[in-house]
């Protein structure tokens, strides 16, 4: 059971996360928080330290939240082939992603690649640790007879995140998730080609 304080925290954070997301780091200040928490300023810096601080816990909620997600839409699949589909389902509305502003991974990328060192070890760290699951799950069909040896579950992981993350993008900046289906059908379709 959370106290107040740790409730108040949790809430700032959720308020805050889809505010970085959408306008990114830089663009985001207190001012956009506290309007839409309807806090104080004293409530705000009474759990955090000031912006960068409020920016990296932020960061830090919009990755666990978006790692446990996956996870659990991972999760739900009985097979390798499952796993993988689910993943490439789970970015099939660009438009309406589950935290408004589009993948917070990529947001986050991007922005932090050249002006917020923590923050782009920790996306760094996340894509490494997403990438090895990827290849793992590939690495276990591989194993269990369901795919071809001939699949490279390196190459195959990195190209479909790329893609999927690329697709978001586009399809964004665009306005339409048109695109998107096409894409997923094509690395499901690749994907089928090894099984066995």
């Amino acid at each position: 059971m959370l106290t107040k304080a740790e409730r108040t925290k949790q809430f700032i954070l959720e308020t805050a996360a889809p505010i970085f997301n959408q306008k990114g780091i830089s663009g985001a200040n207190i001012d956009d928080v506290l309007a839409a928490a309807k806090l104080t300023k004293g409530c705000l810096y009474g759990h955090f330290e000031g912006k960068e601080d409020l920016a990296v816990q932020a960061v830090d909620h919009m990755l666990q939240n978006n790692g446990e997600k996956m996870l659990y839409t991972i999760s739900k699949g009985k097979t390798a082939k499952a796993k993988v589909f689910a993943f490439l389902d789970f970015y099939k509305d660009p438009i309406n992603t589950y935290i408004k502003g589009g993948c917070p991974i990529f947001n986050i990328a991007v922005e932090s690649d050249d002006n917020f060192p923590v923050i782009k070890e920790k996306i760094a760290g996340v894509i490494r640790h997403g990438q090895e699951l990827f290849v793992s799950i590939l690495n276990q069909g591989i194993a269990n007879g369901e795919f071809s040896e001939k699949l490279d579950p390196v190459v195959y992981a990195f190209k479909a995140v790329a893609a999927v993350e690329g697709g978001v993008v586009m399809c964004r900046s665009m306005n339409t998730a048109k695109p998107m289906a096409g894409l997923i059908k094509s690395l499901k379709a690749e994907l089928e080609s090894y099984v066995v």
